[in-house]
């Protein structure tokens, strides 16, 4: 499994958005870092370059906190709030996220470390798209 620190660092990102309600296509490029929190966290930023089918570029960024539990990682928003948990090994289903109407279902892949990916496959009354984002060292 991995741990805390084998997250430390700069990740690049290259994310599709592939949007069945819009009938479009997304792409993101940018950077992920995660910096240590405290003895059992990390601070996840994420910035980069996102474009939605054919409306112009627009700058993009999140921040998640990621805490390391004995068998998976907590993720919380910014704010604090709850997120999702994942298991930081193998190929693993994430827990479900309901926000609102919107169900937001998440699998990591572990298996190509130190490259690995996130799929987001997102359903609700006006969402359906899934989201696969590649993490790789630069």
């Amino acid at each position: 499994m991995r741990a805390r620190d084998d997250f430390l660092g700069d990740w690049h990102i290259s994310r599709r958005i592939t949007d069945r309600f819009a009938d479009q296509l997304g792409t993101l490029e940018g950077v992920a870092v995660l910096r240590a929190e405290g003895a059992k966290g990390l601070i996840y930023e994420e910035t980069g370059t996102l474009l939605l089918g054919t409306a112009a570029p627009m700058q993009a960024n999140r921040s998640y906190l990621w805490t390391f539990g004995p068998d998976a990682v907590a993720v919380r928003f910014a704010n604090g709030d709850p997120f999702h948990d994942f298991a930081p090994d193998g190929q693993s289903q994430g827990s479900d996220h309901l926000c609102g109407a919107d169900m937001y279902k998440v699998s990591y892949d572990f298996r190509d470390w130190p490259a690995w990916t996130a799929t987001w496959s997102v359903a609700g009354p006006a969402k359906d798209y899934t989201m696969r984002t590649r993490y790789a060292r630069p």
